[in-house]
């Protein structure tokens, strides 16, 4: 895979704000790849070796925390998005619509 496209998907990742979540095809669509939200997935996986990219803020788009099997343990994903006043409920984000963080809406391209 292209570690530059992972990159990119790192620094997308980085913006997400505290307290807000995205999908990974709402970040593959930002970066003018719609079909590649798997490839997000992927770099999502693979970002745990810098502390710096809050992937907990990146789930499936309907809420769900398709990705909390990657980290430390299958509770760690939840608690850091608790930490961060979003609450989970049966392994979905509760409010995710209010809480979604569209990228193409919020930055610039």
């Amino acid at each position: 895979m292209n570690s530059d496209f992972f990159k990119d998907i790192y620094q997308v990742v980085k913006l997400i704000p505290r307290g807000r979540v995205t999908s990974y095809g709402a970040i593959a669509k930002y970066l003018g790849t719609a079909k590649s939200a798997r490839v997000v997935g992927w770099a999502m996986n693979n970002s745990h070796f810098d502390k710096s990219i809050p992937a907990h803020r990146v789930v499936n788009r309907s809420g769900l925390l398709t990705g909390k099997h990657h980290f430390e343990n299958n509770n760690t994903m939840e608690k850091l998005l608790n930490e961060e006043g979003i609450k989970v409920k049966d392994d979905r984000i509760k409010n995710f619509k209010k809480l979604f963080w569209e990228p193409i809406k919020e930055l610039e391209l």
